[in-house]
């Protein structure tokens, strides 16, 4: 019985060429795209779940509102992970993560010197945490040692071939390191990545600080224990060991502090929950976005539902051509279950067909979707038993609910009526309700995927374009000058000789990300929590503002032609407000100059400069000083030049004749301020391309529809152009029931895509408004693109002979 189902259903399909294809290429493109994103959201939430100990392993976090400024940052005190694991027998384990920048590394002996950028000092405990695999090695002892590293393999590959790296020495920007570990590769499915893993006894930091926030604390709760239950504990660990440094810092009890509206609260995130939701200051790396998720899970499903309609609307369309079949297999003793089983037959052989297709669409497109979407998806994923059950259920499920409808309604024709030649059945009110129903849903929601693309790009495009306070084009930036040493001023100088560079400045802390420090201030002489200002300080030099292009909007900048300028601060906006305004110019305001908090620097407000973002534009300005205090952790140079690259050749000679075994890193600033954004480019990238993928899906059933429209009234068009209709009015006459159905589309799609980028909009602290042309905008290009593909076929059988219409009945 099954092989006569196939064989029938085969024919069938063989027998009406056009419309197999349209549908079959329409459900192809659907679930291809459903599997792209299937595999996109699946490795978004597959990450850090890798580890063994994952669903107890709690990343801490601080959330302060102090001095006019409000930071929720993923890095906690140096104290509070070891205090924790002391005090409370519920934490099994803890391990902190500092990274520290951009190294010079190489292997001891060798002058080949690399810049690398994932290294990490990390307690000995961190192999009892994460689940980071050596290939040799002691797990237990590799990083209790000052002065030893764990590296990956890609790692070792880099600075040792194929030699054995363990027990080699390394050097890291002067200093050498033994090599206890050789790591496996982390894998891509992580919230950080790391090649080189320092002991944390080699860090050279001031410990025991509980008011600064500079490591990556993750803590192991033992099996059994309620995380909230146990986060109950931090403010009490707080208080009782940070309060002391509290009130030597402020001159009141930690108690006072959260009374008078401050706070400092450390709370836990869950290891698995990092990747998708949390977006906190000093991220160890940009993560996801649940949004994004959700986004593109429901973008798939909808793009499969368009191509699941344009199924049942053709098939319910061509029922017509179907109805004497029934008829003949009713009357020779098929009962309805049969006839039903028939048509899902067809439809799970129809959808079995174009998931083969799907495969091969993957295949071709997977290397672009990677490019895009920053993914390392491979067709081998679907190769896992999960993947190879999805492959197999999804288009038996598909092809049952893409068949149910039609099954139902083209067995359910009367054999006597039909045999007589009654095939009403098409134009009946049930039938043109349903696909006019079916058609309305699939532009509704494609003209939402056009509105959210459209509002996507726009943001994107005022992020790029807004004026940020600072000229960041044309604006190269050199990574690691602190290997100069002393050189770093005379390499400036060198590089300002070129012709084509206009200016430059040596300092680590750029508008981009890079370097971050907050500071507490307070009014000379008045060390209090309502007057301390907490906020940004950066140390600069001489050159700074002029190299970014800064406005000082009151005051003056740094000069040479005053000496005492190294003890001068130069405020923004912001900050200048939260003093009191405008007249802080002048004023000398301090904060303390050791880690110990027993001795102040003041300095005297000579100047304001304009606001300016110098972070991401989702966060409101923040306070910010700077200080005549260079650091070398980079520098700028502002350049002016026909020809950027032998610039850039010129400049990277004058470093090579300073430090020839170090390699020059550089990059423009634009691509700097690019990274911030990437993943709104992407997701824009991706939205605009299925958004054009469901219009095409969605026309590809509209053309079908159409064309069947066309041939059901070839012999009213006839009867028209013999009595006189234009070619224009029937075209008009052809195309206005569908064109209604498309408005009513925009109609109801354009509330529900305003609400949901509302909704994304409200991530950014600086954004576009939704104004009232994208959604006429969107509705003109669904009428447009719904137009052209239905005038094809309208244009067609309006030209078509009337003769030949009229000929037979």
């Amino acid at each position: 019985m099954l092989t006569n189902y196939l064989k029938t259903a085969f024919r069938s399909l063989r027998k009406q060429g056009g419309y197999t294809l349209i549908n079959l290429f329409g459900l192809a493109l659907g679930l291809a795209c459903c599997l792209l994103i299937m595999l996109y959201v699946v490795d978004e939430w597959s990450f850090d779940r890798y580890h063994t100990k994952a669903d107890r392993i709690y990343r801490l976090n601080v959330d302060i509102k102090f001095g006019g400024n409000s930071m929720n940052m993923a890095v906690t005190p140096d104290p509070v992970g070891p205090t924790l694991k002391r005090d409370y027998p519920q934490v099994e384990q803890y391990v902190r993560l500092h990274q520290r920048g951009t190294y010079p590394v190489k292997r001891a002996g060798t002058i080949n010197t690399l810049r690398e950028d994932n290294i990490t000092f990390a307690d000995s405990t961190l192999f009892d945490v994460f689940t980071l695999p050596l290939v040799s090695g002691d797990p237990k002892r590799a990083l209790t040692q000052p002065y030893t590293v764990v590296i990956s393999e890609a790692a070792a590959r880099r600075h040792f071939g194929n030699q054995d790296p363990l027990g080699q020495t390394m050097v890291f920007d002067k200093q050498d390191y033994k090599v206890t570990g050789l790591m496996r590769d982390m894998p891509a499915n992580t919230h950080f990545h790391a090649d080189f893993f320092l002991s944390m006894a080699s860090d050279d930091y001031t410990w025991g600080q509980w008011l600064s926030n500079n490591h990556h604390t993750y803590i192991v709760l033992k099996p059994g224990t309620d995380p909230d239950v146990f986060a109950k504990n931090l403010d009490v660990v707080t208080e009782k060991y940070g309060g002391p440094q509290f009130q030597a810092a402020i001159g009141s009890s930690f108690s006072q502090f959260k009374q008078s509206g401050n706070r400092f609260h450390i709370w836990m995130t869950p290891l698995k929950d990092i990747h998708l939701r949390s977006n906190q200051q000093v991220e160890l790396a940009p993560n996801g976005n649940i949004q994004y998720v959700y986004i593109f899970s429901a973008v798939a499903l909808f793009i499969l539902l368009i191509a699941v309609i344009n199924f049942m609307n053709l098939a319910t369309a061509r029922s017509a051509g179907r109805a004497k079949e029934v008829g003949v297999r009713k009357v020779l003793g098929s009962e309805r279950s049969q006839l039903m089983t028939q048509f899902m037959a067809e439809s799970v052989l129809m959808t079995s067909l174009a998931m083969l297709l799907a495969l091969a669409l993957v295949a071709l497109l997977m290397p672009l979707f990677n490019d895009v979407a920053a993914k390392t998806l491979s067709l081998r994923q679907l190769l896992s038993p999960y993947w190879l059950l999805v492959l197999v259920l999804l288009p038996i499920v598909v092809g049952l609910l893409a068949g149910s409808y039609p099954a139902l309604f083209l067995s359910s024709f009367r054999p006597i009526a039909v045999l007589k030649g009654s095939t009403s059945t098409n134009t009946s009110r049930r039938g043109v309700s349903l696909r006019s129903g079916l058609v309305v849903f699939q532009f509704m929601m494609s003209v939402v995927l056009i509105i959210g693309t459209l509002i996507v790009y726009r943001q994107i495009t005022y992020i790029q374009t807004k004026n940020l306070g600072f000229q960041r084009d044309h604006v190269l930036t050199v990574n690691g000058v602190n290997v100069l040493d002393k050189r770093a001023e005379t390499f400036k100088q060198e590089v300002l000789q070129l012709p084509g560079v206009v200016s430059g400045s040596v300092s680590g802390y750029l508008p981009t990300p890079s370097n971050r420090s907050n500071t507490s201030f307070f009014p000379e002489g008045q060390v209090e929590q309502a007057k301390a200002v907490n906020m940004q300080n950066w140390g600069v030099d001489h050159d700074y503002i002029k190299t970014f292009g800064m406005q000082v909007v009151q005051g003056r900048d740094f000069s040479r032609s005053f000496g005492s300028d190294s003890s001068a601060i130069i405020l923004n906006e912001t900050a200048a407000k939260l003093f009191g305004g405008n007249s802080i110019v002048g004023k000398r305001i301090a904060s303390y100059a050791d880690g110990q908090l027993k001795t102040f620097k003041t300095y005297t407000v000579i100047g304001i400069i304009k606001n300016f973002h110098y972070e991401s534009l989702r966060q409101n300005i923040g306070g910010l000083s700077m200080v005549l205090n260079p650091n070398s952790g980079g520098a700028a140079f502002r350049l002016n030049s026909a020809n950027l690259p032998a610039l850039v050749r010129q400049i990277e000679a004058k470093w090579k004749a300073l430090v020839p075994e170090q390699p020059f890193s550089y990059e423009f600033m634009e691509d700097g301020f690019d990274r911030m954004y990437r993943a709104e480019q992407r997701i824009g990238t991706l939205a605009l391309t299925f958004a054009a993928l469901a219009v095409l899906i969605a026309c590809l059933g509209l053309f079908g529809l159409a064309a069947f429209t066309a041939e059901q009234r070839t012999k009213e068009i006839g009867v028209r152009k013999v009595l006189g209709a234009s070619v224009p009015s029937l075209i008009a006459l052809l195309s206005k029931d569908f064109l209604k159905l498309v408005v009513i589309a925009i109609v109801i799609a354009s509330p529900l895509a305003w609400w949901a980028m509302r909704q994304w909009l409200q991530d950014f602290a600086y954004k576009i408004d939704i104004e009232w042309w994208v959604f006429a905008l969107a509705g003109t290009l669904a009428v447009a693109i719904a137009l052209l593909t239905v005038s094809f076929q309208s244009i067609k059988a309006a030209l078509m002979n009337p003769v030949k219409s009229l000929r037979a009945e």
